[in-house]
């Protein structure tokens, strides 16, 4: 399902090589509910609770592919939500921090960057001032 879902981003434009290698291999359905698991691997948003959703997957892969092109080695992402994004920029060697204003929503993703073993910053906050002592 995963390499499946690489083959129809790869047809839908997305081209970087490492984007697509992360997509096949980050585990998407560690990201949304249990009852969702099946549908991880579709082109699609799926809800992540609070009104919020992950993000349709071509779009993190498009958002990280346009990010990747100004070669950036620290990255603030506003809005965790379900921490996929920050998670594929993670993977991607990026020294990512991430800012969520849902606290449920960071409990959750924090114990998904820990089930990875991943080094991704968290702060709860609502990110209108980014993350002052972080920036560049």
């Amino acid at each position: 399902m995963r390499a499946r879902l690489g083959e129809r981003l790869r047809e839908a434009g997305i081209s970087d090589e490492r984007v697509l290698n992360v997509i096949r291999t980050l585990p998407r359905h560690l990201f949304v509910d249990e009852v969702l698991a099946s549908r991880a691997y579709e082109d699609t948003a799926l809800p992540i609770g609070h009104g919020q959703t992950i993000s349709q997957p071509w779009v993190v892969a498009r958002m990280t592919e346009l990010l990747l092109e100004n070669a950036p080695s620290k990255v603030l992402e506003v809005g965790t939500g379900s921490g996929y994004q920050a998670a594929v920029l993670g993977a991607l060697g990026l020294e990512v921090y991430t800012v969520e204003r849902i606290g449920e929503l960071l409990r959750q993703a924090r114990t998904r960057f820990r089930t990875l073993g991943m080094n991704i910053r968290s702060k709860h906050d609502d990110g209108r001032v980014g993350w002052p002592e972080h920036a560049p």
